[in-house]
């Protein structure tokens, strides 16, 4: 429960970031009668998430069990990848984006009649961006987790985040970005660890990959999966009391190079505060 909610909190907060900027520079410039426009891009959006990830999961249902292994790892590898790509890109992005988005929206009014189509497009393609990453991220954890209380901490995180969205617009809550999503990104970065290691276990389970499967260590007696710490350590660090040599080492490369790339200092970068949604 704890890994969707952070998850979707962060991803919310990413899109409600981005659309209080542009709310509130639509406030600020008198324009706010074009507000309609931004919802219609908000619910777009939402739509094609939500058909996305039906259509997904209806399609991996009616597999074979070793195709579904295999869908399994895909969508975890693919979900591996948006985490990573999500990560990296909000640190290098965030402290422009303000502007790139408000000139972005100055260039759309200044299309003529075209720029109700330009407002809802730049709504839709920014949180269209977020519900898919996040559509790909639940099948991998939904796949990897059988237990009920992922769908509800995923909702949690989508509801907190709603509500520290309204927030920031209002002005009445200041939060230091900058520190929020790096922290969140180290923790979303041990979650795609544990989600790398989950992948190549489902490519041995559907027969494609049968190399170095020998069992590293068993802590099944001392800390099962069925304990509450170890329930916590599957849930957030991907853990597995017996991994396989391969599990481990693919755990143990993704981290290692994501860490580096992750704690590289920005060549020429300006250690300011990433700008609030106002």
């Amino acid at each position: 429960m704890l890994v969707p909610f952070l998850i979707m909190l962060r991803e919310g907060l990413e899109a409600a970031l981005i659309v209080g900027i542009i709310a509130s520079y639509l406030k600020q410039t008198g324009r706010g009668a074009w507000m309609p426009a931004v919802w219609i891009g908000i619910l777009l959006a939402a739509a094609l998430s939500l058909c996305v990830g039906a259509g997904l999961q209806f399609a991996s249902a009616e597999f074979p069990q070793r195709q579904q292994e295999l869908f399994e790892a895909v969508v975890g590898f693919v979900a591996v990848g948006v985490l990573t790509w999500m990560v990296f890109w909000m640190r290098r992005a965030a402290r422009g984006m303000r502007a790139e988005l408000t000139g972005a929206l100055d260039s759309a009014f200044a299309s003529g009649r075209r720029h109700t189509y330009a407002l809802i497009g730049m709504v839709f393609l920014a949180v269209a961006r977020e519900g898919l990453e996040s559509i790909f991220f639940l099948l991998a954890v939904f796949q990897q987790s059988r237990t009920g209380s992922a769908p509800l901490g995923a909702l949690l995180g989508v509801a907190c985040s709603v509500v520290v969205g309204l927030a920031f617009y209002r002005g009445s809550l200041r939060l230091d970005l900058r520190h929020f999503f790096r922290l969140t990104g180290l923790f979303i970065l041990l979650v795609a660890a544990g989600l790398t290691a989950g992948s190549v276990r489902a490519l041995h389970e559907a027969g494609l990959w049968n190399h170095a499967q020998q069992v590293v260590f068993d802590l099944s007696a001392a800390l099962p999966l069925d304990s509450p710490l170890g329930a916590v350590f599957s849930g957030v660090l991907g853990y597995q009391p017996a991994p396989t040599l391969s599990e481990l080492i693919a755990y143990a490369v993704y981290l290692a190079v994501t860490l580096i790339l992750f704690f590289r200092p920005r060549s020429g970068a300006q250690r300011a505060p990433v700008a609030e949604a106002r």
